[in-house]
């Protein structure tokens, strides 16, 4: 069985292999800390095991690993995208689940599922395969839910956060849409915790 104490090397190498894409961002590293805080907290919500929230939360801070292999000045750029370049853009979680592939790690073998899936949509309108509802890993519908939240409530190169209640009241109403109802169920339950990990990690990256 995965043990995050046990593997405490592979864990230092998982996380620098997942700020390679952020370095390119911009070096947000507090993104990949809120990340696996935030699934920690709805990973539990949910009763999932110990050893499974270990696995999730660490493996879906490599979810976007494969903006690795996108032109540098198409992760930078402000403004609105052209078609063709949401497509290049829309390649990051085929490239990441290729980088990840082939894998003995249980832990990798995660972290492909979550790369390629976490733009999936519970009503079948992402990408990169259009699946959806349970057809989507459970630890990518976790992901979802928790990379859009952050992104909505940081800025990024492109656009300004919104407020953290103004980040929910969009979550809940997306419930059965583009986010599985019961994890959202879950988030808003454990919405005090996710923002005591929010202002926990936002505090030490000051």
């Amino acid at each position: 069985m995965f043990s995050i104490d046990s593997h405490k090397e592979l864990l230092d190498a998982v996380w620098r292999m997942a700020y390679i894409a952020e370095f390119r961002e911009g070096g947000n590293r507090s993104h990949l800390e809120r990340i696996r805080g935030y699934i920690q907290v709805l990973g539990r919500g949910l009763g999932l095991t110990p050893n499974e929230v270990q696995i999730i939360s660490t493996a879906c801070q490599l979810h976007d690993i494969g903006k690795a292999g996108l032109p540098e000045g198409l992760l930078l750029q402000q403004g609105q995208y052209s078609e063709a370049e949401l497509n290049k853009i829309k390649r990051h979680t085929t490239i990441g689940a290729e980088i990840l592939s082939n894998s003995q790690s249980a832990l990798l073998q995660a972290a492909e599922t979550v790369a390629l899936n976490h733009h999936e949509r519970w009503d079948g309108s992402g990408y990169p395969n259009g699946i959806s509802g349970e057809q989507i890993p459970m630890s990518a519908r976790l992901c979802a839910i928790a990379d859009v939240f952050d992104a909505l409530t940081t800025p990024r190169p492109y656009k300004k956060e919104i407020s953290v209640d103004d980040a929910l009241r969009l979550i809940l109403g997306a419930s059965g849409s583009l986010f599985d109802p019961q994890i959202v169920q879950v988030f808003k339950d454990e919405f005090p915790n996710l923002m005591k990990v929010k202002k926990s990690i936002d505090k030490s990256g000051d």
